[in-house]
């Protein structure tokens, strides 16, 4: 994305709607001081999400709306719109379907300022975020404010070594971003294997469910069987405990007539013995 145009209306000294078109390249803008200049700057940096009100040199954020002239009323809102390119695609995901952004900052005295992209209200945030992602914004060192090239090359000595240590502080947020990073993609593939175990642990839990019902199955096909071997063992049982009885019976009646029929045996032998003799004697 690129910066393509800059509008402003009732912003410090642009009381009246200007648009400032910027080219590819090398664009400058001249003019006496006190002409504006420096405000451009800044409203670049204030519609880019600058809260302090100090940056934009003032003591309050108010103070960015035209505060009036012996000519001209004071007005009660002031806006910044800045217009980016993106026929080349490199915006967020949510806005790169736009060959142009816009975004705007307007603010009311005493009510705060609202932000749009494209039309659409948004957070100070969500625009600090936006052009965090192509790195830049309202704290970019990109971005030099009046004075602030003078007070580099007339710094002391102090101040230099807190620049150098800010310098060193940025190259270890660098370590620091690239170890998340690698935490990440570590991260990513522990996702992964954690998804690929979930899938597994239902598979198994699965496969375990039909396991139990295909045994609780066998198990009642086997009750049932044995229920119908242990009903016609009983009959079995039954019946030949009935015959059992029923010799039982047969062999009390015969122990019962046993004497009688001895008896009766001794009879005949006598009655054939006495036979065999007088058979004898008639001969």
């Amino acid at each position: 994305m690129k910066f393509s145009r800059l509008r402003l209306l009732g912003f410090k000294s642009f009381v009246e709607p200007g648009e400032f078109v910027i080219e590819r390249g090398l664009t400058g803008i001249v003019g006496p001081n006190g002409c504006g200049k420096s405000n451009l700057v800044e409203a670049l940096r204030w519609v880019m999400g600058e809260s302090s009100y100090k940056n934009m040199r003032a003591s309050g954020m108010d103070d960015v709306i035209f505060s009036g002239s012996g000519t001209r009323p004071a007005r009660n809102t002031a806006e910044v719109t800045l217009f980016l390119d993106n026929t080349d695609r490199t915006a967020p995901a949510a806005f790169n379907d736009a060959d142009e952004l816009q975004v705007s900052r307007r603010i009311e005295r005493e009510a705060g300022s609202l932000y749009r992209i494209n039309g659409k209200e948004a957070r100070a945030k969500d625009v600090q975020l936006l052009f965090a992602d192509q790195s830049t914004g309202a704290r970019s060192p990109s971005m030099v404010g009046q004075g602030r090239i003078g007070e580099l090359i007339q710094a002391k000595p102090q101040a230099e070594l807190r620049l150098k240590a800010a310098e060193q502080n940025l190259e270890r947020l660098d370590d620091v971003v690239g170890e998340l990073e690698s935490q990440i993609d570590s991260l990513k593939r522990q996702a992964r294997q954690a998804s690929r175990f979930k899938n597994l642990s239902a598979d198994i839990r699965k496969a375990e469910a039909t396991l139990l019902h295909l045994r609780w199955t066998l198990a009642k096909t086997q009750e049932g069987d044995a229920r119908s071997a242990l009903a016609a063992a009983t009959t079995l049982v039954g019946d030949r405990a009935a015959a059992q009885m029923a010799a039982a019976r047969e062999q009390g009646i015969g122990a019962h007539r046993l004497p009688d029929l001895r008896d009766a045996e001794a009879a005949a032998a006598a009655a054939f013995q006495r036979l065999s003799i007088a058979k004898t004697q008639i001969e």
